[in-house]
């Protein structure tokens, strides 16, 4: 199973981006986005930016992620 994790860009070099989630930071492709830019949220899978997604859209799908990894966390208790 798979888990599209929203990232923000934070740098781009020679079509590979640095992304960010939560303070934890990756590269990735940007060989499938049309101008990707610093500041963008995007979908990564494989090690490839896949899609862009709007910044509110990001934020909930974060907060939610979150809610449900301390639910689970709550569970094993």
């Amino acid at each position: 199973m798979c888990l599209a994790i929203p990232s923000r860009i934070v740098e781009i070099n020679n079509g590979v981006a640095v992304i960010d989630v939560e303070g934890i930071r990756r590269e990735a492709s940007l060989l499938l986005l049309e101008n990707p830019s610093v500041g963008d949220y995007v979908i990564v899978h494989a090690g490839f930016a896949i899609h862009t997604i709007d910044e509110e859209d990001a934020h909930e799908t974060l907060k939610l992620l979150r809610e449900a990894l301390a639910a689970d966390e709550e569970r094993g208790k």
